[in-house]
């Protein structure tokens, strides 16, 4: 089956259109002329159905989450946006240049189809289910990228992205607008010049860096083998009484994660720590960071650490006072993102301006990539479309990450989350989480390996009617 490409339908262009529609039309001839050569057996009948049912559901999310729809993101040029902790300053131009090359490097994941079926079940894509997969996927991948490479790191493909039409249009309401653009390269008389170049030639040449960049896709991948893809995450889900099909909400995957960097052999420095009942106990991070050099101050034997932070910010929906610490977060050069979404809706939050938030959607489903080939394509795993919303549209149930390198980075990252979460200018009465010393069990916890069971499950909520009611925290996914 033939697939709309995200380069022509992350902005929905009318030519990008116009190619997709040429493909159908191209892909039903040969699919007919195909097929009146072939033995019309009952064997065949059900491949073809099948095929159908995969193409219309294909379609239909497409459609249904706005991939085919011809779109613009604005942004203010008037103040600053933050993307995981980098300030930028539409203002300046060489600003909107690093703004492009740091969006399109973050790794994007999405709902993908044709992948070899998940263990015990006929599945053979996430469509319509695997979103908050995808959302945690996309923030362990940030998590990796930045341990392994840096967050100065750039994928050397974004620097041949384009993301705006020529020029940048700004208005006289101070709006920068993105789009609308496809995916593709420069032409030459368009071309990067040699000077905003410069500053990325060390990745053009750095072919250390581009085989982690591949290897870090690998461990994600959608193949039974892969450490932390889609089939290892929802066979961890079984332990937590989830499977595949099932709704997943954001502690629920901050769990499998934790599990997934625990069985893999890869990454035996990097740990994750999944904080309790909103606290983070610094005894227990510190004791999962390790070993401390006295004479640098920093990890000798140790690891570096993940922390989730599971959360709840409102009743039903999003309380605005705690406007403030969600965007501080982002702000943060330790921050990784947000895992969330809007109700039943699931986005990974990579930064802010003013009162919206920006984030990378995994609502678009892409044909199976095959990354044990040597050079697989690289296109699909990052995305040329900036997106943005309310964040009073923000789903109260989300998890934040924060990333250590050594203790003497978790020590930073604890004064500033003090700092925040104790700020004047801060609207809420009770702050988001709060941090202790010492561990879990001197505080009344358990003394149980951290996160070895599923997270606890308050009593279900009812609506007016006293029906019982799904917890918030597992509506992100929906069929």
């Amino acid at each position: 089956m033939n697939s709309v490409s995200p380069a022509a339908i992350q902005y929905g262009s009318p030519e990008g259109s116009r190619r997709a529609d040429g493909r159908r039309n191209l892909t039903k001839r040969n699919d007919q002329t195909k097929m009146g050569y072939q033995a019309a057996g009952r064997e065949s009948d059900t491949d073809e159905v099948d095929k159908i049912k995969s193409k219309l559901l294909t379609a239909w999310n497409n459609v249904k989450y706005g991939w085919t729809v011809k779109m613009k993101t604005n942004f203010s040029t008037a103040s600053p946006l933050y993307l995981l902790g980098v300030p930028y300053n539409f203002r300046l131009d060489e600003d909107i240049e690093r703004f492009q090359n740091d969006f399109v490097s973050r790794v994007w994941l999405t709902y993908r189809r044709d992948f070899p079926a998940l263990e015990g079940t006929p599945l053979t894509t996430d469509c319509g289910w695997g979103c908050m997969i995808r959302s945690a996927q996309m923030l362990l991948a940030q998590g990796l990228l930045v341990h392994l490479l840096s967050r100065e790191w750039f994928w050397p493909g974004s620097l041949y992205t384009q993301l705006v039409d020529m020029e940048p249009i700004r208005s006289s309401s101070n709006t920068l607008h993105f789009g609308p653009a496809s995916l593709m390269k420069y032409p030459q008389d368009r071309a990067p010049s040699p000077r905003s170049a410069v500053p990325h030639r060390r990745h053009l040449q750095n072919p250390h860096q581009e085989q982690i960049h591949r290897d870090i896709l690998r461990w994600l991948s959608d193949h039974p083998s892969a450490p932390f893809g889609l089939h290892r995450m929802v066979s961890l889900g079984g332990s937590f009484g989830k499977k595949a099909g099932d709704w997943y909400g954001p502690s629920i995957v901050a769990h499998i994660l934790r599990k997934a960097l625990e069985r893999s052999p890869q990454l035996p420095e990097l740990s994750v720590y999944v904080s309790q009942d909103c606290t983070v106990y610094r005894g227990d991070v510190e004791q999962l960071l390790g070993g401390v050099d006295p004479a640098s101050d920093t990890c000798s034997a140790g690891r570096a650490v993940i922390i989730l932070v599971p959360v709840r910010l409102g009743g039903e929906t999003f309380n605005p006072v705690y406007k403030h610490c969600v965007k501080e977060f982002l702000r943060m050069p330790f921050c990784l993102g947000i895992i969330g979404g809007k109700p039943k809706h699931s986005l990974y939050f990579i930064g802010y301006q003013d009162n919206h938030l920006l984030y990378l959607d995994p609502h678009y489903c892409q044909p199976y990539v095959d990354t044990g080939k040597e050079e697989f394509p690289l296109e699909s795993f990052h995305c040329n479309s900036p997106r943005k919303m309310s964040i009073t549209r923000m789903d109260p149930s989300c998890t934040f990450a924060f990333y250590a390198r050594n203790q003497s980075a978790f020590c930073a990252l604890c004064d500033h989350l003090k700092e925040v979460l104790s700020s004047p200018s801060a609207e809420e009465k009770y702050p988001v989480f709060s941090i202790s010393d010492g561990q879990a069990q001197e505080y009344g916890g358990t003394d149980r390996p951290q996160g070895s069971r599923a997270p606890p499950r308050g009593p279900p909520r009812t609506n007016r009617t006293g029906m019982a009611k799904r917890p918030s925290s597992d509506e992100f996914e929906f069929l």
